[in-house]
């Protein structure tokens, strides 16, 4: 009896190679990642507005708090007596006249103490003057805000 060793031939099953699929996908990816990097640094490219450092100083919708490198506080060039938050609410309040568009501008000494800011800040929500703002100098020497 004689044995039949033939393999029976099957048809061959197709094969899906993905590698060239994950490498196109990977170069889409690249390409999106590398467009939206760019169009970040295009949304940040804005002009900023100019200040004229020639405008009048005295105006009559500004109050001025001095704070002094040791905590003393002026408003309006006015001392004020201790250095509670209530005693600088108090003539915030003063200062006010009844009017409450008034803009406080902080002007700090720069080695006061961030608390003695915080102070003046918190004595301008306690007086009802939500709008304030912070004096600083330029390099030149002259006030800009």
């Amino acid at each position: 009896m004689a044995m039949n060793f033939r393999r029976q031939r099957r048809p061959e099953e197709p094969e899906i190679n993905l590698i060239p699929f994950i490498d196109v996908l990977l170069v889409v990816l690249i390409f999106l990642m590398l467009s939206t990097t760019y169009s970040r640094f295009t949304e940040l490219q804005i002009t900023l507005p100019v200040a004229n450092a020639e405008r009048a100083r005295d105006r009559p919708h500004e109050i001025i708090v001095a704070v002094a490198a040791d905590g003393r506080y002026a408003v309006n060039r006015k001392p004020v007596e201790g250095r509670s938050v209530e005693l600088l609410a108090a003539e915030l309040g003063a200062a006010t006249a009844g009017s409450s568009d008034m803009v406080v501008i902080v002007s700090a000494d720069a080695a006061a103490a961030h608390q003695s800011v915080i102070n003046v800040m918190d004595a301008a929500r306690r007086a009802g003057l939500p709008r304030l703002t912070f004096a600083t100098q330029t390099n030149g020497g002259g006030e800009a805000r």
